[in-house]
């Protein structure tokens, strides 16, 4: 009998690798258990109604509440519930603007480091244009640190500290991963009687994390496995920002609206775990973009890390971000090409109109534009593993050469390469 031919199953293509956790995580099982068993619970109604479901759902929230506080060091009459980062953001820049200009009429000016995220810039940019606003620019060092005495100048400049409103650091740098000594800078504010903002987003979870030391604090759920849309101004009790919107009068009649009262839950819950499992999931993560790190240096490929980096460190660079320089490459090539080898990550560079820049942040830290757009982010997660990083150290070779033949090409061999 002729021998029996069998045909081999189709092999399934890899998983997908992803390194794009600064931008979004997946939401934790508990937190989808919380949120969905708030939401399936038939007692609850409108936190601001006043019979028994109503009362019900306040008691839900006011519970994460408190648990949200203790968490993140703030009392619980501190913590104002928002729909994200950029909402609390623009409530504490633009409120904050408002109040203090109202308040003493000379405190006409934003002391605001350059490397924001862009809810902060452009809110700032917005005041700018809207109600005149000044602005001093804080300059990171060549690593993106905001240093004390980078502060103290700019507090100096322009009238000096007795023009500012408000001073807004952001905690650990949401592209190239540096953290800020917050605590420190905050304490040269107060100094001058000036409250500071911080953007705490990316730090919450990766380093130890004290919203009493500022004024104004920002964290949100969908980067730490929390749900979308629900996140946290802190505002301490002596701070009074203009609300932009009004209604109801909920959150201390500072951001009006219905609560979300599931998401709020699931909100305490991701903070608490990412509390709780801090530095175990801190440790795990150094270890895992160190192995990056040195396996693409080890590649000899022209590529350079952007910020501060030793092995090991974890109190000047975030545990998870990766941020690689290439030379002689567009970045937004290589993340194409990348993703087509089933890796998401980020280039770390805005897009307006169209055009692509280079980041604002790798400007201001003295990079040259050329060198900024060949920028690389990649940040990792609770769900990251070795197999990922060692799938992304395959790829990088073959992506680096065909994105270095599209940039030496021109823009019409490079839209086709990264086709193929």
């Amino acid at each position: 009998m002729p021998p029996t031919l069998t045909t081999p199953a189709p092999s399934s293509p890899p998983a997908p690798v992803y390194l794009d956790h600064a931008a979004t995580t997946r939401v934790l099982e508990e937190v989808v258990e919380v949120v969905a068993r708030t939401m399936r619970d038939a007692s609850l109604g409108n936190a601001s109604s006043l019979h028994a479901a109503g009362r019900s759902a306040r008691r839900v929230v006011e519970e994460s509440r408190e648990r949200i506080a203790q968490a993140l060091g703030v009392r619980p009459s501190e913590v104002l519930f928002t729909s994200g980062g950029t909402e609390s953001d623009n409530l504490a820049i633009k409120g904050t603007y408002a109040a203090r200009v109202a308040g003493t009429g000379r405190r006409d000016r934003l002391v605001v480091s350059s490397i924001e995220h862009h809810a902060v810039l452009d809110s700032v940019e917005h005041l700018i244009a809207s109600q005149a606003a000044r602005v001093t620019w804080i300059e990171p060092d060549q690593d993106g640190l905001i240093t004390p005495q980078a502060l103290t100048a700019a507090l100096e400049a322009d009238g000096g500290p007795d023009t500012a409103a408000l001073v807004s650091v952001m905690w650990a740098n949401n592209e190239v991963g540096t953290v800020q000594p917050v605590p420190q800078l905050a304490e040269i504010a107060h100094a001058h009687g000036i409250p500071l903002h911080s953007d705490a987003v990316q730090a919450l979870g990766q380093v130890a994390l004290d919203l009493s030391t500022v004024d104004l604090g920002v964290v949100t759920g969908h980067k730490i496995g929390g749900p979308l849309g629900v996140g946290v101004l802190t505002a301490g009790r002596d701070q009074s920002p203009v609300p932009l919107s009004h209604g109801g009068g909920q959150e201390r009649s500072l951001r009006s609206g219905t609560l979300d009262t599931p998401a709020i839950a699931g909100l305490a819950e991701a903070i608490a775990l990412a509390v709780e499992h801090q530095d175990a999931h801190a440790t795990r993560l150094v270890g895992l973009r160190d192995t990056l790190i040195e396996g693409a240096l080890a590649l000899d490929q022209g590529i350079t890390v952007t910020g501060p980096w030793t092995p090991g460190d974890r109190a000047r660079r975030l545990p998870a971000n990766a941020h690689l320089r290439v030379a002689d490459c567009d970045s937004d090539s290589l993340l194409y090409l990348l993703d087509a080898a089933g890796i998401a990550c980020s280039t770390g560079s805005a897009c307006s109109a169209g055009v692509a820049r280079a980041s604002h942040v790798l400007l201001a830290m003295g990079i040259p534009q050329e060198e900024a757009r060949g920028a690389l982010r990649l940040t990792l997660g609770r769900t990251s593993t070795q197999a990922d990083v060692q799938a992304f150290l395959c790829a990088l070779p073959g992506a680096l050469e065909r994105a270095r033949r599209a940039h030496q090409s021109g823009p019409a061999v490079a839209a086709a390469e990264v086709t193929l």
